[in-house]
């Protein structure tokens, strides 16, 4: 909350102020550019709350999606600089930038399903927008992506070695600059070209696709559960993926399939308002404080989902994850960014 609460103010003064030109993010240190939200805090005000109203989690989660928004909306370039780990809310600030950077070191993911939650910050709206049916894999499993990845599924703009930091700064100073939108973003994306080299690595997601797009295939959660449940694969990557699946929590995919299917012709701004009572509903049901006390609080890594079982997830049990708790919406007045335009199909 308090980096929230430091970011936004920031933004919005700079997204006003003459003589900035734009912004980059990135993290401190090497090692990360953000690992995502603080899940211990809101484990302990659940724990403090329980299943009724939970200040802090309304407020973080609205900050959190209002920011996120900020970034896909802000009216000056956003460099963002995603070397080493990125990781769900990292994620969120990431992906609304305008010139988005990956490293050799880089690796995302979205793996909420193993704390009992969703690939919430906007990530039903651009999982939804990569190719086939990546991101409903990638969200099901938690899989990790790398650099390539990122590039492949249109989460990454360029590709930059990891000590290219300093270079692009001497470049992006050593710039004229037209103080016009259009014209700064422009050079911006030629510097960044300049500097741009291909990952050494290759997508592990384009390899797979084809594979990928059978393993969740159709309109049944339970099938597609029952699939990813009986697969094997001699690949690492696909392997530890399907893992990912069965290790999770089976309430959290139903609603990650939940969400996949209602999000094709939502804007951005809707689908943050949807992913706010759905992160609401996990604040206020057991898996999602079960899944962190596990992995981060006890960490036995052995967590007691309930129910165990896909096949005993009920619909009412989704359904109440949508419902919306507090009134009016904190996130009521978030407008569409320009150019964002709902999917035409169902499943693209």
């Amino acid at each position: 909350m308090e980096m929230i609460d430091l970011l936004a103010p920031r933004l919005r003064e700079w997204a006003t102020e003459p003589d900035t030109i734009g912004v980059i993010i990135r993290g401190s240190g090497n090692r990360a550019f953000s690992a995502g939200g603080d899940i211990r805090e809101l484990y302990y005000s659940i724990c403090q709350y329980g299943s009724g109203e939970n200040p802090y989690a309304g407020s973080f989660f609205a900050r959190e999606y209002e920011l996120d928004h900020l970034i896909h909306t802000y009216p000056k370039p956003v460099i963002c600089w995603g070397r080493g780990i990125v990781l769900g809310g990292g994620v969120g600030l990431m992906a609304g930038a305008s010139h988005r950077v990956v490293t050799p070191s880089t690796k995302m993911a979205m793996p909420e399903i193993g704390i009992g939650f969703l690939p919430d910050v906007g990530g039903s709206w651009f999982l939804r927008r990569m190719p086939g049916r990546a991101g409903l894999f990638l969200a099901l499993t938690g899989a990790p992506w790398n650099a390539a990845d990122a590039l492949y599924c249109g989460m990454a703009d360029y590709h930059l070695l990891d000590e290219g930091y300093d270079g692009l700064c001497s470049v992006l100073a050593a710039e004229h600059w037209s103080g016009r939108t259009s014209d700064d973003r422009a050079t911006v994306s030629r510097l960044l070209a300049g500097l741009a080299s291909l990952p050494t690595e290759a997508s592990r997601v384009r390899t797979h696709l084809d594979h990928i797009n059978s393993l969740v295939a159709g309109d049944d959660i339970h099938e597609i559960g029952e699939r990813l449940r009986s697969a094997s694969s001699e690949d690492a990557w696909l392997d530890s993926a399907l893992d990912g699946f069965r290790l999770g929590s089976p309430t959290a995919a139903a609603l990650i399939f939940e969400l996949w299917q209602r999000v094709p012709r939502l804007g951005l701004a809707d689908v943050l308002r949807l992913e706010y009572w759905v992160a609401l509903g996990c604040t206020a049901r057991h898996d999602f404080a079960e899944g962190v006390r596990a992995l981060l609080i006890d960490r036995d890594r052995t967590p007691h989902w309930e129910p165990a079982k896909l096949d005993e997830v009920t619909r009412d049990l989704v359904i109440d994850h949508f419902r919306e708790r507090v009134h009016p919406h904190p996130l009521a007045h978030l407008r569409e960014p320009a150019g964002d335009r709902p999917l035409a199909t169902t499943d693209t």
